[in-house]
Parts: structure tokens; C-alpha cells; sequence
């Protein structure tokens, strides 16, 4: 029966930790999106600098088809004026003429404030182009490692099935469906630590009664309060001996000193000190 809660211990673990794999598979759209929001700035700079030059070369192309309208205008006036019959005509015509050259220096002038504007906008293109290209190599190599990251979830989620799977062979069915309806209710943990005295999950303190039962490891016993798998499993304590005491060190005994001997006396030579 213990080794039954044992292997249901396993089998919550594989639960928790299949349902974070299964947040994390779930998050590779939201990250996807997330990661190429910053290529999206960067293509609308692109966009802009782009759509500014390309307005500043269609006025030019405006402008010169202007121009060529003057001159062929200029040159029909022209043509006119030397039939001009009277003075009044001939001067109405020269003003004429006189206008559209006007009008031919005004879009010159354009055409060369253009040209000045699209040199700095030409170089914008370009640094933009460069910049969308860099962030697009890091996008897509940010996109690579969230893919391959939610399919190495998605194997590890697998394994973790098949493992579940196996282990629920073994459990009979009438702990196995009251472990299955816990799981449910209380979003996979269906068995509480109870090895201080207390009920983990719901911080019930156990009747002392039902504690000494729960540490005698005989049966499977519930929550009085959430009715969760009650799991004993205390701390291992290793017993270590006591270092033994410090030697106190001892006075050595003293030495007698030896006989003094007279200089020049050999030793063990008798003296007649009277």
C-alpha cells in the first residue's frame, strides 16, 4: 500500500511538471510574436525612408516632364511670334515666353533642392536596410532556439506521458480514480507532506492519534480537512560521534640537574672537599 503512495508521489511529480511543459509549448506563438514585434519597427522605418525617397525621385521625374513642357511651349511661342503682325502681339509673346522661362527656373531650382534631399535620404535607405537585415538574422535566430526549445518540451512532455502511463499499471483503481479526482480539484496536488505534523496544502495540523498512525507507515491516510494523500516522509538524520575531547597537555617532570664538575677533574674522580 506505501509503495502504492510512493508511486503516486512520482506520478504528481510528472503531472506539475507536465503541466509547466505544457505552459511553455503553449508559449512559443506569444514569444514568436513578442520577437518579431521588434522586426516590425524596423521594417516601418524602412518602409518610411524609403517611401520619402521614393516621393522625392517621382517630383523630380515631375519636375522634368514640367520642364520639357515649358521648353516645347517656349518653342511653339516662338514660332508664333514671327508671324506677329503687330507690336502688341510680338510683345505678348515674349511675355509669354518670358513667364514660361520663369517657370522653367522655378523647377530647376526644385529639381535641385531634390537631388540635394536625396543623397541623405538614399543613405537612410540604406542604413535601414542594413539594420532590418541584422535584426532579422538575430529574429530568426531567437525564433530557432524557441522552436527547438518547445520541441525538446515537447519530447520531455512525451517521455513524461509514457513514464505516467506505466506507473499507473501498478496502482489499484480505487486509490488510483480517488488520486485522479484530487489531482483535478486541487490542480495536480492530490498528496500533501505531512512529516511535521501538519498538513501541508491546507496547514491542518493532524490529530496526534492520526499522526502516530501516518508514522507507523502501515496505511494510507487522508486530510481530516482537504481530504488530500497524506505523505510522510521526515528528514534522514545521520547520527555523527562527538569529536573526542582535546588532550590537555601535561608538565613534563623535571630533570635533575647533573653534578657540577670542577674544570681540569676528570670525571668520576673523588674529591676531598675537607
Amino acid at each position: 500500500m506505501l509503495a502504492d503512495l510512493e508511486t503516486l508521489v512520482r506520478m504528481q511529480g510528472l503531472d506539475l511538471r507536465a503541466h509547466q511543459l505544457r505552459l511553455e509549448i503553449a508559449q512559443l506563438p506569444k514569444q514568436i510574436f513578442e520577437i518579431e514585434k521588434a522586426l516590425v519597427s524596423h521594417a516601418r522605418k524602412l518602409e518610411a525612408d524609403r517611401a520619402l525617397l521614393g516621393a522625392n525621385r517621382l517630383e523630380r521625374k515631375q519636375k522634368d516632364l514640367d520642364i520639357q513642357t515649358q521648353q516645347a511651349k517656349i518653342a511653339k511661342l516662338k514660332d508664333q511670334m514671327n508671324s506677329a503682325k503687330t507690336n502688341e502681339q510680338f510683345k505678348a509673346f515674349q511675355n509669354e515666353i518670358q513667364y514660361c522661362e520663369q517657370e522653367i527656373a522655378k523647377h530647376e531650382d526644385r529639381v535641385v533642392a531634390l537631388m540635394e534631399a536625396a543623397e541623405p535620404l538614399a543613405a537612410n535607405v540604406k542604413s535601414a536596410e542594413a539594420a532590418l537585415a541584422e535584426e532579422k538574422a538575430q529574429v530568426d535566430k531567437q525564433k530557432a532556439e524557441a522552436t527547438e526549445r518547445t520541441a525538446a518540451d515537447q519530447a520531455a512532455l512525451a517521455a513524461n506521458l509514457a513514464e505516467r502511463k506505466e506507473l499507473m499499471v501498478s496502482i489499484p483503481n480505487p486509490l488510483l480514480t480517488q488520486f485522479e479526482r484530487l489531482s483535478k480539484k486541487y490542480k495536480g496536488l492530490a498528496i500533501s507532506d505531512a512529516s511535521s505534523g501538519r498538513c501541508t496544502a491546507c496547514n491542518l495540523e493532524i490529530r496526534p492519534m492520526v499522526f502516530q498512525e501516518l508514522r507507523r507507515l502501515e496505511k494510507i491516510l487522508t486530510c481530516d480537512y482537504c481530504g488530500r494523500l497524506l505523505h510522510y516522509n521526515p528528514a534522514i538524520v545521520m547520527d555523527v560521534a562527538p569529536p573526542p575531547p582535546p588532550v590537555k597537555a601535561t608538565r613534563s617532570a623535571k630533570v635533575p640537574a647533573a653534578p657540577k664538575v670542577a674544570a681540569g677533574i676528570p670525571s668520576g674522580t673523588r674529591v676531598d672537599m675537607s
